[in-house]
């Protein structure tokens, strides 16, 4: 096996060295399309980028992505938000991305917001955490808060109801 190892690095010379940029670049592409990894793979050279996703249910997922083992607790738990998110009317707003929602700023701080708080656009309403970022999202709107849609703590999906201002 030793002779393997030292004749790939002599016959092909670039399919040893990694180059930082790429996997850079590959990074950035799981974080904007939510990805848990991504590979290419140019001859020989193979390169795998990999993040650790929150909470249980991205444990879950990894083993059994074609069974769609995720979609089945989000859809018992959907049809009570969405309901619930037509009943009242409205601007929702959505999960712009997967993570941890958390309602207040720390553990023993206030809550930003709860129902029947008046909010203008741009105050937070919540932060969702991904990737070790605290992403506060924000107001689209003035308006009261009708409902809250998720709890503190609370695994969210992309494109998730979170919260509805009317």
């Amino acid at each position: 096996m030793a002779e393997t190892k030292k004749a790939a690095p002599s016959a092909g010379g670039n399919g040893m060295r990694i180059d930082p940029a790429l996997v850079r670049e590959l990074a950035q592409l799981l974080t904007d399309n939510e990805l848990s990894e991504i590979e290419v793979q140019d001859g020989e050279r193979r390169i795998k980028v990999a993040r650790e996703l929150f909470g249980v249910a991205p444990i879950t997922a990894p083993p059994a992505p074609g069974h769609v083992a995720l979609p089945a607790p989000a859809s018992a738990a959907q049809p009570s938000a969405e309901p619930a998110a037509e009943d009242i009317s409205g601007t929702t707003i959505k999960s712009p991305m997967v993570g941890t929602a958390y309602l207040s700023p720390e553990p023993s701080a206030d809550a930003f917001i709860s129902v029947g708080d008046s909010v203008k656009a741009g105050d937070t309403l919540l932060i969702v955490e991904a990737m070790k970022v605290m992403n506060p999202i924000t107001a689209p709107e003035g308006g009261v808060v009708k409902k809250v849609l998720i709890s503190d703590g609370q695994p969210v999906e992309f494109d998730q109801p979170l919260v509805v201002i009317g």
